[in-house]
């Protein structure tokens, strides 16, 4: 086992979630730190996250927001959709921008795809789309018939573990096309063995949807994967998005109730 590092995702413009997951992650002395993508998308700091991500990130990569943002936000719904328009005004640069907004725009539009390092894939959403397709706790069910077609050929994309976001719910994927939420694993700990494959969602810093409300994110140090639980004040967020008119109530209401 070599040194843990830490993947985080989706951290959506939550910058309390963000910084307390930072302090987690630096309360263990772990300071190797890849993020799956979405700085920015529903959130009231994106401005910020993307500056302390560029900052404390060894990778950032793209995810669906962070694209929308920088380019044309198309497959969301309604609130969504005036949430990246309000934070793509926040942060592309006009006429006379300063260059600091410059830098941070440039880092934004210019995010990776994927990540590959010892055998293992980052990416935000699948080894096949990494930025857009969705991998969902229902693409392993069986209905009588064997595993999913999609479930199947996800997996013959891959030569080993495979982390990801953007569903916002943790849990594993394994070989044998089972899916195993984080609250079926034992001390919250997944074990990969040598060459085994196995789809890792690390959940979201900043909004969680699988009813905790708690930042979640994992460490792994090349066999252990150890999922993480951090508290942090989800009010002063809440707070924040209720004050900004084109920020829909209901995004920041769902903080409270993990959803």
């Amino acid at each position: 086992m070599g040194a843990p590092r830490a993947i985080i995702s989706d951290i959506h413009g939550n910058l309390a979630a963000f910084m307390a997951v930072l302090g987690d992650i630096a309360a263990q002395e772990i300071t190797d730190i890849v993020c799956l993508g979405d700085v920015v998308g529903y959130g009231p700091e994106p401005a910020e996250c993307v500056e302390v991500a560029a900052a404390r990130c060894r990778v950032t990569l793209c995810g669906n927001h962070d694209a929308a943002v920088s380019g044309v936000a198309f497959g969301f719904n309604r609130y969504a959709r005036e949430a990246i328009d309000w934070t793509r005004r926040q942060l592309k640069p006009g006429v006379l921008a300063l260059p600091s907004t410059r830098k941070r725009w440039e880092f934004l539009t210019s995010l990776p795809h994927r990540f590959e390092e010892d055998g293992a894939l980052y990416v935000h959403g699948s080894p096949r789309d990494p930025v857009m397709e969705y991998i969902e706790e229902g693409d392993t069910a069986d209905l009588g018939f064997g595993p999913s077609d999609k479930i199947l050929k996800i997996f013959e994309a891959l030569s080993g573990p495979c982390f990801v976001g953007h569903t916002h719910r943790p849990g594993v994927i394994t070989q044998d096309y089972k899916w195993v939420g984080i609250g079926a694993l034992p001390n919250g700990e997944y074990v990969l063995e040598p060459g085994q494959k196995a789809i890792v969602n690390v959940g979201s810093v900043g909004q969680p949807r699988d009813e905790d409300r708690r930042a979640c994110y994992v460490t792994f140090d090349g066999r252990l994967v150890r999922y993480r639980r951090v508290e942090y004040d989800y009010n002063r967020t809440r707070e924040k998005m209720l004050a900004i008119p084109e920020l829909d109530p209901r995004l920041g209401d769902r903080l409270e109730e993990g959803r």
